[in-house]
C-alpha cells in the first residue's frame, strides 16, 4: 500500500521501460516491494533494481510500490485470460477474504472493467484498481476520491498514477485528477471516463432526535471499521470538535489513542489542545515550530502535494508535520477529522452566504465543496502522509456518512443566521455520545490560522517582497521541475 502507476505505449511494445522511472520516483521514501505487471507476466521484488533486470515487453503495463502497514497486508494482483488487475488501498466494509474472492472467482468470470465497476459500487474505503489488457488500460477510483489518481497523455503515451510527479517524469506535463467513483478506459485511439458511483442527496425527512441517533450509529460504525484489528493509533489533534470526536470515538472503540499536536510557538490554541487532551485523559504529544521551520519544510511539502496554491499549502504543512511525528513515534496509522466542515457546515463562509443570500446559496456551496473535497482536501493530505509512510484514515468521511450529511436540511447544520458555532447536529451528537461540553461548544478556527502557519507564510513572502502565491510558485518550480 503506497503508490500505483500504469502506462499504455501508443506506438511500441515498450510500456514497461516507460514505467520504470515512474516507479523510481514513487518509491522515493522506500518500500517493502516493487511490482511490474503486463497482461501476461508479473514480477514482485524487494527492490526496483532487481525488478528491472527482468525482461518485460508489452504495450500496456502496471506498477505498484508496496508498503506493508498491517501484518496481513500483501500485494494484491491477479491474472487471467490475458489480463492483469492490481489493487491498492484499504476496504473498510468487507473483510480480506471477500477482497481475495474478488480477485479469484469473480475475476475469472468478468472482464476487468466490469469487475472494477462492481468494486467501486460495493466497496467503501480508499482505493484504486488498475487493469492491463492487450492494448487497453482500465483504471478505477473509490467513490469519495480518498485515494489519489491522476492521468494524462502525450503523443506517445497514456499513463495514470497516484502522484502527478510520476507523470511529469515521463513527459506528461498536464496531469488531471480522475473524478471520484469513475472508471477510465484507455487504448491507442484515446480514452473515455464513466461515472460509476457518487453520493446521492436522498429525500429523508427526519426529526432532530432521529438525525442525532442516525449520526451516532454512523459515527460508531465508521470508527469500528477504521480501527478493526488495530492496537494503537495516532490522532491529528487540535483540541477542537472534529479531532476530539475522532479521539473520543477511537478510545471508545478500545484502541490505544495518542494525540499529536503541531503548531507554531506561542499559539493560544496549543494551550486549549492541552486542556482538551487532559479532559479526554489521553496521551498528548506536542511539537512546536518556528517560522524558520516553515521555510525549511516548504520545498518538501510542495514536492509532496504537487501544488503551490496558498490555502492548500498552509493546510498541508501541519499535516506533513503531524505525519512526520507519528512516524517518529512508531505509528503506522493516523486518524484525522477532515471532511466534517464540508459535510456539516463548519466553514464561516457558509454562514456568511446564508446571511447575505439565503439558505439556497449556503446549501449550494456545501454541495459544491463536498463534490470537490478530493481535490481541495484529501489528495494533499494523503500524499503528505504517504511521504512519511503513514496511512491516513478519515472516520468522518465514510460513504454512508457523506450521503447522510448531503440529505440533512440546512437548519440541522446552521441553526440560524446567528449560529456562530455551526455544525449543530454533529455537536449535539458528540455531546450525546459523552464528549465534554467545553470541547463540544468550542468555536472553530481553521488549522492554517490556529497553528500560525498562514501568518508565517505571509511573513516569509514579505521578506522576499512577493505575494504569497508568487513566493510559493517560485519554490515549487525549483523542486518540481522535471
Amino acid at each position: 500500500m503506497k503508490a500505483v502507476a500504469a502506462v499504455l505505449d501508443k506506438k511500441e511494445e515498450n510500456a514497461p521501460r516507460k514505467l520504470a522511472p515512474m516507479l523510481d520516483i514513487l518509491g522515493h521514501r522506500g518500500a517493502d516491494a516493487f511490482c511490474i505487471a503486463t497482461p501476461n507476466n508479473a514480477a514482485i521484488e524487494a527492490s526496483l533494481k532487481r525488478l528491472l533486470v527482468q525482461e518485460f515487453k508489452s504495450s500496456t503495463t502496471l506498477g505498484h510500490v508496496f508498503l506493508k502497514v498491517l501484518a496481513e497486508d500483501k500485494p494484491k494482483l491477479a491474472q487471467f485470460n490475458n489480463s492483469t488487475i492490481l489493487f491498492d488501498g484499504r476496504i473498510y466494509n468487507t473483510d480480506i477474504e471477500s477482497l481475495e474472492a474478488l480477485f479469484s472467482e469473480k475475476f475469472q468470470a468478468h472482464d476487468a472493467s466490469a469487475l472494477i465497476e462492481e468494486a467501486i459500487n460495493n466497496f467503501d474505503g480508499f482505493f484504486a484498481f488498475l487493469a492491463a489488457e492487450n492494448e487497453r488500460l482500465v483504471v478505477g477510483r473509490d467513490a469519495l476520491g480518498l485515494y489519489p489518481v491522476y492521468y494524462g497523455e502525450n503523443s506517445e503515451l497514456f499513463a495514470a498514477a497516484s502522484e502527478c510527479k510520476a507523470l511529469w517524469r515521463i513527459g506528461i506535463t498536464e496531469a488531471k485528477s480522475l473524478p471520484p467513483g469513475h472508471l477510465l478506459i484507455a487504448d491507442r485511439k484515446g480514452f473515455k471516463t464513466k461515472l460509476v458511483k457518487t453520493p446521492q442527496r436522498l429525500a429523508s425527512p427526519m426529526s432532530e432526535d432521529d438525525a442525532m441517533e442516525r449520526l451516532r450509529g454512523l459515527l460508531l460504525q465508521s470508527m469500528a471499521e477504521r480501527t478493526v484489528g488495530l492496537n494503537k493509533v495516532a490522532v491529528a489533534f487540535s483540541g477542537g470538535l472534529d479531532s476530539s470526536t475522532i479521539a473520543f470515538l477511537a478510545k471508545k472503540a478500545g484502541v490505544e489513542v495518542h494525540l499529536i499536536h503541531v503548531s507554531l510557538e506561542n499559539q493560544r490554541e496549543t494551550l486549549q489542545a492541552e486542556e482538551a487532551a487532559s479532559v479526554l485523559d489521553l496521551p498528548f504529544h506536542k511539537f512546536l515550530y518556528s517560522s524558520e521551520n516553515v521555510e525549511h519544510v516548504l520545498p518538501k511539502v510542495l514536492w509532496c502535494i504537487e501544488d503551490h496554491e496558498p490555502l492548500k499549502t498552509s493546510i498541508a504543512i501541519p499535516v506533513f508535520w503531524t505525519a512526520e511525528k507519528a512516524a517518529e513515534l512508531g505509528f503506522r496509522i493516523l486518524l484525522a477529522g477532515q471532511g466534517a466542515d464540508e459535510l456539516f457546515g463548519g466553514y464561516r463562509r457558509y454562514l456568511n452566504l446564508y446571511t447575505r443570500f439565503g439558505e439556497s446559496a449556503a446549501e449550494k456551496a456545501m454541495v459544491s465543496d463536498i463534490a470537490k473535497m478530493h481535490e481541495q482536501n484529501f489528495e494533499q493530505a494523503f500524499k503528505a502522509c504517504s511521504f512519511h509512510n503513514i496511512e491516513l484514515r478519515l472516520p468522518l468521511v465514510s460513504y454512508p456518512l457523506v450521503e447522510f450529511a448531503l440529505s440533512l436540511p440546512l437548519n440541522f447544520k446552521i441553526v440560524s443566521k446567528n449560529d456562530a458555532l455551526r455544525k449543530f447536529v454533529l455537536r449535539k451528537t458528540a455531546e450525546k455520545l459523552g464528549l465534554p461540553k467545553q470541547i463540544v461548544y468550542k468555536p472553530k478556527k481553521a488549522v492554517q490560522y490556529a497553528t500560525g502557519v498562514d501568518k508565517a507564510l505571509k511573513k516569509l513572502a514579505k521578506r522576499q517582497n512577493l505575494p504569497v502565491r508568487q513566493y510559493l510558485q517560485r519554490i515549487f518550480k525549483n523542486v518540481c521541475c522535471f
